[in-house]
């Protein structure tokens, strides 16, 4: 009776001890153990592989490691759970060198590895640059029989790099049918590497044999199809998603809309948006922002203001994405007095608002009021683009303007310093 009492109290203890580690509480949580020793409490694998876990996730590996020798010397090994956590705290922070000795030591204390230990392992010698080394990693996995997940075959395929298709061959031959999930990992790959028609193919494959794809696949291959011209394919895959009964919420609409707009293909995006609201799916402030920048980008900037006009009427709130759009829209027409009259009136600026008009005011050669305008957007504690302090200045030096140049400079300088 007194041992269940026990085991129940250690675990009410590990408990509060997960609790406290969730919050950061690290110190408070090492309290807990301390108090928990002194009333006869002994801790358990579970107590130390949570304070493990905690330190590898929030201080670093080393602080991790140094919890086993306090298991050791309270008689606990360690298990399969406190070397995965050091294994990740080790990729978390780039120690990916570190890798390897830790499953020296697994073997070492006969902890026989889980699929996660090995995809790590796998991972981290791809990762480091050795290939070979992480290929007989996963030929190992297939000697000892310990059970695949898709997420193995995501990681040879993403290290094997322009050989995936092969890669794919040999899998099929070997036994192993790739599920949708890695056939997408290779079709992205092949894209990756631009081996377009390649990840085509094995899209179209994949999809004759009947593999069932994910909204997300179709769209990957329709936005690769329109960024390469073939517009007609792009259109039929699209068509397909909206067709086939996909569950398709506001932001999977979104980013199809999305992929129109930025191509041009506004005649495309407004019978899309047309079917979409036909079949009861209501747009938001981000449709109408992606509208309002595939109008700017083809240089219909009457009716992109009309669109802003509209989400006014219509309730939206004030959307900076679009507002900035359209003065960046403004400012490539070479409308830029309109665009700063804009600029003036807008009660809500980031750093993207700034830095259109600084780029606007450049093209002019109006280089002083730029100047002052980068200026006030630092003074306002917003943080600034390289490349735009670099043209103000370089604009400035090419009209003479050197003195004046060096003491903007200075001025940035120092407002830098005030206001970071």
């Amino acid at each position: 009776m007194q041992r269940i009492k026990n085991k129940l109290s250690t675990r009410l203890m590990n408990v509060c001890v997960a609790s406290l580690c969730k919050a950061k509480q690290l110190e408070k949580a090492e309290g807990v153990i301390v108090d928990g020793i002194g009333i006869g409490l002994q801790p358990d694998v579970v107590t130390y592989n949570t304070l493990i876990a905690a330190y590898c996730r929030f201080v670093g590996i080393d602080v991790g490691y140094s919890i086993i020798h306090r298991m050791k010397n309270a008689g606990i090994n360690p298990d399969i759970i406190t070397y995965n956590s050091l294994i990740a705290g080790a990729a978390r922070y780039c120690l990916l060198s570190k890798c390897p000795d830790l499953f020296d030591e697994m073997f070492e204390m006969s902890i026989l590895l889980d699929i996660w230990s090995y995809n790590t392992l796998m991972n981290c010698f791809f990762k480091l640059g050795k290939p070979d080394e992480g290929y007989r990693v996963f030929q190992d996995i297939l000697l000892r029989d310990v059970s695949v997940h898709s997420a193995t075959f995501n990681i040879l395929i993403n290290g094997r790099g322009k050989d995936a298709r092969r890669f794919l061959n040999e899998l099929v031959e070997s036994g192993h049918i790739p599920n949708a999930i890695t056939c997408t990992t290779v079709m992205k790959c092949c894209f990756r590497y631009r081996q377009f028609e390649e990840g085509f193919k094995i899209f179209a494959e994949m999809r004759s044999k009947g593999y069932t794809y994910d909204a997300f696949a179709y769209c990957t291959v329709a936005s690769l199809l329109l960024k390469t011209g073939r517009i007609t394919e792009a259109n039929e895959y699209l068509g397909y998603i909206i067709t086939s009964g996909f569950s398709l919420n506001i932001v999977s609409f979104n980013t199809i809309f999305n992929l129109y707009c930025k191509e041009g293909q506004l005649d495309n995006a407004y019978q899309l948006l047309y079917e979409a609201e036909k079949g009861g799916l209501e747009s938001d402030k981000y449709t109408h922002a992606i509208l309002i920048d595939g109008l700017c980008r083809i240089g219909n900037l009457q009716e992109a203001q009309q669109q802003l006009n509209r989400m006014s009427e219509t309730g939206f709130d004030s959307n900076l994405v679009a507002w900035n759009s359209f003065i960046n829209g403004l400012c490539k027409a070479g409308h830029l007095d309109y665009a700063t009259q804009i600029f003036e009136s807008m009660d809500v600026k980031d750093s993207v608002t700034y830095s259109t008009i600084v780029r606007g005011l450049y093209k002019a050669r109006r280089f002083r009021a730029a100047s002052k305008l980068l200026l006030s957007c630092i003074r306002g504690g917003m943080k600034i683009l390289k490349s735009d302090k670099r043209i103000v200045i370089d604009g400035l030096r090419s009209c003479g303007l050197t003195h004046e140049a060096r003491k903007v400079q200075s001025k940035i300088r120092l407002a830098k310093l005030l206001h970071y």
